[in-house]
């Protein structure tokens, strides 16, 4: 880890930082900076964060804190002068004893993957890979995951072009411009590895997350290698010449395009849901999708209606409770939410400039948000099949979270009791997406907010008609219902080496992929973001695709050093793969039958999820073994 000479005069800058630094991740920057051990003991030792929280004091009394903010300055301040960190790199075991220390919790030997991979001293720029004349790769899209693929392909110097439907860059963030919307995932784990930004809230909202991303294009010089306002209409391979064949349509001209690899990074919303409603088409006001929110649209005085009760939906209500005449929301069922203590924080000036200027302090921090947000819960989520409550909860720790999110609901709720029963839910707490509380419970309590759980039958011209015969005026309507996730690739006709499509090879809505990513009979083609990709228990969809593509890398190192000119995934590994995917989702929550949820297909399946660990997934994703693929030599 690298470092700028700087003089003491910067002392109150980091004096005022640490005053407000989390004192577990602290802890580590002092044990890699110092060496020094004694800081993963007791009375150092930090105590267990209870819900999601950040657990900033650590459970310490004030004078154990004050003793570590102290020994942090003097660390930091040395290191700032030219000091090298004690221990560089933490080996394996050391790296999960710190995690261990900084969580208060015992993690699976096998997270030392991760930890490894998230130290400053492992994110360094990549080398260079020698690449034959003419070879190309072709990435649809330019949202999240293209661009995560653009920055990988470009530091190992892989000739490479974006064709991106729209007119700018940012996918989800491009379009969602609803009020309120954001990200459910705190941003600095909601962020490339290699590429860490200046965040000025805990949970970023829509325009600085775009923000980001086209900070991230410039930073990269990502900008020459997109092609925008350029739709992908087919894509056939060809096996004669190992190459893609790529059609094309930019202002109305058709194209035909080739590539040795093509990426799809198309994502899974899109395209929208709407519901089917008898008379939809009949209301005479706006209408409209949230994903299509109307940029000069006024909802003072309206009497405005929102279809579904989902994440798009929590993030809308509370935002334009204060400016409607009325608000009546219409559930289908019930979700668990979880508290969000930090929704709409600002992070104080003085932490952004630690967070800034002491990359160990924020690898730390992330590495703390990647445990809390991800695989602390897993265990929780399997089926026990001696619990007695299988009904309403999976396991006694499942059960737990249930009497602590039903708890909290309550709470937030205050003398609207009533609605409990409408809003806590009847199956097992992460049954469905989990949401993140931003004040959904307490605008529930707001006079003009009304929540109507009697199904809609029908709409009118200026109203909501439901099964019990109520009917509800509305000015505006919001279609709140999402996205339809389940058919993959929807936006463009991708055929194999045989001629199939793989929509036909998916049946429409079963998608399967070895790793999220790679199908039989579609040799060098790599989709991110694909089937059972999705750590539905929690975590970072970015650190889930930096995964997949570490895994590309690794398989075009090997085709360019062995010069190969196609690799397949084999069907029999394609196969027991996906069966073992479908063995472990029989034991978790989302196969429960207490629920529907948009991670199921119309056969039952669990199309969206991934049931591993992200340790487990990193692991299966480390390095590609070239014999779980059908390889080609180059020709030409």
């Amino acid at each position: 880890m690298s470092n700028t000479r700087h003089s003491n005069t910067e002392a109150p800058r980091f004096a005022e930082a640490l005053a407000l630094a989390n004192i577990p991740t602290l802890l580590m920057v002092l044990v890699q900076l110092t060496g020094n051990l004694r800081w993963l003991e007791p009375p150092y030792r930090p105590r267990r964060a209870q819900g999601m929280s950040d657990n900033d004091t650590g459970g310490l009394p004030d004078d154990i804190q004050g003793e570590i903010r102290t020994a942090a300055l003097a660390a930091i301040l040395a290191w700032r002068t030219g000091r090298a960190p004690a221990i560089p790199t933490p080996s394996a075991e050391l790296g999960l004893a710190m995690l261990c220390a900084a969580t208060g919790e015992e993690i699976p030997t096998d997270y030392s993957l991760i930890i490894g991979a998230e130290l400053p001293a492992a994110t360094e720029t990549p080398a260079k890979l020698t690449v034959p004349a003419g070879f190309e790769i072709l990435i649809i899209g330019a949202g999240v995951s293209g661009l995560c693929a653009a920055m990988q392909f470009k530091q190992a110097g892989i000739p490479f072009t974006i064709l991106e439907k729209s007119t700018a860059l940012g996918g989800i963030w491009r379009d969602n411009r609803y009020p309120g919307a954001g990200v459910d995932t705190p941003n600095h784990l909601y962020s490339y590895a290699g590429a860490p930004y200046d965040w000025s809230m805990y949970f970023a909202l829509r325009d600085e997350l775009h923000a980001y991303l086209e900070h991230v294009a410039e930073k990269f010089e990502l900008r020459p290698h997109i092609r925008f306002a350029t739709e992908v209409k087919s894509a056939d391979y060809a096996p004669a010449t190992q190459r893609w064949r790529v059609e094309i349509e930019h202002g109305g001209t058709a194209e035909t395009l080739t590539t040795n690899i093509l990426i799809s990074a198309v994502g899974i919303f899109n395209p929208l849901k709407m519901p089917t409603i008898k008379g939809l088409e009949r209301f005479a006001g706006p209408c409209f999708h949230t994903a299509e929110w109307p940029t000069e649209l006024d909802l003072a005085d309206q009497r405005v209606a929102i279809i579904g009760n989902g994440a798009s939906a929590m993030q809308v209500g509370p935002e334009i409770q204060h400016t409607v005449a009325s608000l009546t929301i219409f559930q289908r069922s019930p979700h668990w939410v979880a508290p969000n203590t930090q929704f709409r924080q600002a992070i104080p000036e003085a932490l952004r400039f630690l967070l800034r200027e002491v990359p160990l302090y924020r690898a730390w921090y992330r590495l703390r948000l990647g445990w809390t947000y991800g695989d602390r819960v897993h265990s929780a989520l399997q089926k026990d099949p001696t619990w007695p409550h299988a009904e309403r909860s999976l396991n006694k720790a499942n059960d737990a979270h249930r009497g602590y999110f039903t708890h909290y609901i309550a709470s937030e709720l205050g003398d609207k009791t009533d609605l409990l029963e409408q809003v806590v839910p009847p199956y097992p707490p992460f049954g469905k997406r989990m949401l993140m509380d931003n004040g959904w419970y307490r605008m529930l309590r707001n006079e003009r907010v009304k929540l109507v759980s009697n199904p809609i039958v029908e709409i009118g011209t200026d109203r909501v008609i439901t099964q019990d015969g109520s009917e509800y005026a509305a000015d505006v309507l919001v279609i709140a219902t999402g996205f339809d996730v389940l058919r993959f690739l929807t936006s463009f006709e991708a055929r194999g080496r045989a001629g199939r499509s793989l929509r036909e090879v998916w049946n429409d809505d079963d998608a399967r992929a070895y790793l999220g990513l790679a199908m039989p009979d579609f040799p060098n083609f790599f989709c991110l973001y694909g089937p059972n990709l999705q750590a539905g228990h929690g975590g970072s969809l970015i650190f889930m695709i930096e995964m997949q593509l570490r895994y590309i890398m690794d398989v075009l190192k090997q085709m360019l050093r062995q010069d190969l000119g196609a690799v397949e995934i084999r069907q029999d590994v394609h196969d027991t793969y996906n069966a073992e995917v479908d063995a472990a989702h029989a034991q978790m929550v989302w196969t429960h039958p207490g629920m529907s949820t948009y991670y199921r297909n119309a056969r039952g399946r669990i199309v969206v999820n991934s049931p591993y660990r992200n340790a487990s997934f990193f692991e299966f994703t480390q390095a590609a073994d070239l014999s779980d693929f059908v390889v080609e030599p180059r020709q030409g």
